[in-house]
């Protein structure tokens, strides 16, 4: 989950280029960074924990004919930055292998790093040693490797470069006889490549041959652990609450009393049953062949997928590949609370579709630290309505695939959104009604958003810590998601049926990950998930898993009793999942949660 980047030439690398490499690759990641040069006729190889521009400034590599580099988004491994270097080989690659485990017995080495990044480098050693031919390699690290492997090989005492991959996040182009690399094809267009070939199939490169040992340097002075180390314990467990929900329900579905602007007719059913409009009733597949005829292309891709690596971003990409048969790039927005099972699912489904991933990272410690200030203002004067704050600053999303379609030249977005996941009631502990004519899940309108906006700023004044430095992204954020105008976005469930067992069934077939601390499938890569979720049963009864299964009871999809069965067990505290969330905060997990089990309940 990193960009990668390289310029080969006879001459000095040119600075411009080398820029605009830089920064493209800094926009998948920003955690650490490696470059790597060839000077006085040897290898150096500087690493840090901060950005690669600022790396760049200090090395100064322009006099070198060769610079190699990486910018990093981290996913495991906090110290063991790139370029990974092991008996002499080195390594820079963007992606996860979700098996390196299983991989370091069967080619006879030990691991030496956390990052899963070694055992790339541990398959080439092992490989080379056996004396078999180089032009395999690349095959075979992939046939033994599962997930992402966009990949930089670097065999100095060979004098080659390897550059290959597994689902085409890489490309080679040329200028003026320099060979150029990066993770996406949009830097080399700026830079004026020719001949920019997508780097499916190994393409080696010669560079100087040298016996000398790798000489590394490393930079490091990171103060916040970006991956802490979950330290779970017994006694904060037992301080989640999780007491049965006896009030009120709906007659018909599972709402509770609770729920903001409920009532109940003479027959205990509510109004959000009466007003139920169905929702999960595609329309003929034909008509969304019809309407992305279009966009097809005869080569390269031709769509865009915002890809979360949730369950349903997951399966609606399966759908476009098998069924729909269109050639997607996947977009993924990673602001920080992206669990790394996400990121593993991620890399799972763009592997085993061959479908390239481009990921615009945030500056995590920063989206971060903006997520903890408003969590502190929140805990001052706790607000159900003003829970969403914890969430807004994902709201880039929308800014930034407006980007990603400019770069690649892809108008057409195909979502992968569940139509049940409606979740009026987040706003309406702000006082904002229902709108059941609302036909999606994401959904615009100026009025409905200045009204918004309104109410909250009104919830915000009992807690002036919600005026900090972060509150400006979270505007914007929410312009780009409500305001900004969408072109050429098409939902793939309003064309095919939205059917949970055969979602967990396809996605199976994928070796697609669960969550170990809940039997859902829903929000298990999403950070924020349990926590909010925690709060919503512990002060009103009931969370989105109940909202999500009262519609599947509406659309004939369970019995009442089937889904009070599953919200029991969903509704349940996710103690690793809170535990990780409040540790990347910074936040005390008992201080936190004595906060939220003292506020009156509204059952």
């Amino acid at each position: 989950m990193c960009g990668i980047f390289g310029v080969i030439s006879s001459s000095p690398v040119r600075e411009d280029e080398l820029d605009v490499l830089v920064t493209h690759a800094q926009q998948r990641g920003r955690d650490s960074s490696g470059l790597m040069t060839f000077v006085n006729n040897a290898y150096q190889i500087y690493r840090a924990d901060y950005p690669v521009t600022r790396l760049l400034k200090e090395v100064r590599p322009q006099a070198s004919h060769l610079v190699l580099g990486h910018s990093r988004l981290i996913t495991n491994g906090l110290g063991d930055n790139q370029p990974v270097v092991r008996d002499g080989v080195a390594v820079l690659h963007n992606g996860i292998v979700v098996n390196d485990e299983e991989i370091w017995p069967q080619i006879g080495k030990a691991r030496t790093l956390k990052v899963d990044t070694e055992v790339i480098a541990g398959i080439a050693v092992a490989y080379l040693e056996s004396g078999r031919e180089l032009a395999q390699l690349p095959a075979h690290i992939l046939s033994l490797c599962r997930g992402v492997v966009a990949c930089a090989l670097i065999l100095p005492k060979l004098g080659k470069l390897c550059l290959f991959s597994n689902n085409g996040s890489l490309y080679v182009g040329r200028k003026n006889g320099a060979t150029l690399f990066a993770s996406e094809r949009h830097p080399l267009v700026v830079i004026g490549c020719e001949e920019i070939v997508q780097a499916r199939d190994a393409v080696f490169v010669d560079i100087p041959a040298s016996q000398a040992a790798l000489d590394v340097s490393d930079r490091n002075e990171r103060k916040t652990d970006l991956i802490p180390a979950l330290s779970l314990s017994g006694g904060e467990e037992k301080l989640l609450e999780y007491r049965r929900y006896e009030g009120r329900r709906c007659s018909k579905c599972l709402l509770t009393e609770t729920m903001p602007f409920i009532k109940f007719d003479a027959e205990g059913v509510c109004n959000y049953c009466r007003n139920y409009k169905p929702r999960n009733k595609p329309r003929p597949k034909e008509e969304l062949f019809k309407l992305v005829e279009p966009y097809r292309r005869a080569h390269g891709d031709d769509c865009l997928v915002p890809f979360s690596g949730g369950r349903d971003s997951c399966y609606g990409l399966h759908l476009i590949v098998k069924e729909l048969k269109m050639k997607p790039i996947t977009y993924t927005y990673d602001w920080g609370m992206v669990t790394d099972l996400g990121r593993r699912n991620i890399s799972r489904m763009s592997a085993e579709l061959g479908v390239e991933n481009i990921i615009v990272a945030d500056d995590i410690a920063k989206k971060r630290d903006n997520i903890a200030k408003n969590l502190k203002a929140w805990l001052k004067s706790p607000h159900l309505g003003m829970l969403s704050v914890l969430t807004a600053g994902d709201k880039h999303f929308f800014r930034h695939i407006e980007t990603v379609k400019k770069q690649t030249g892809i108008g057409l977005n195909l979502w992968g959104v569940n139509p049940l996941e409606v979740t009026h009631f987040k706003a309406g502990f702000l006082g904002v009604p229902p709108d059941f004519e609302e036909e999606r899940v994401y959904s615009h309108g100026a009025m409905k958003q200045l009204r918004y906006q309104y109410l909250r700023f009104k919830a915000m004044l009992a807690s002036p810590g919600y005026f900090n430095s972060s509150l400006w992204d979270t505007l914007s954020g929410e312009y780009y998601r409500s305001f900004a105008e969408k072109t050429d976005y098409f939902h793939i469930f309003d064309y095919w049926r939205w059917d949970e067992s055969q979602i967990n069934e396809t996605l199976t077939s994928y070796d697609w990950e669960c969550a170990p601390d809940t039997t859902t499938t829903w929000r298990i890569g999403d950070g924020t998930a349990a926590f909010y979720n925690y709060v919503y049963y512990t002060v009103a009864g009931f969370t989105e898993h109940d909202t999500f299964r009262s519609n599947q009871i509406r659309e004939g999809d369970l019995t009442r009793e089937e889904a009070l069965a599953l919200v029991m067990e969903e509704n349940a505290p996710r103690y690793p999942n809170i535990k990780w969330y409040l540790d990347v905060l910074g936040m005390d997990f008992k201080e936190v949660v004595s906060v939220v089990n003292a506020i009156p309940k509204l059952y």
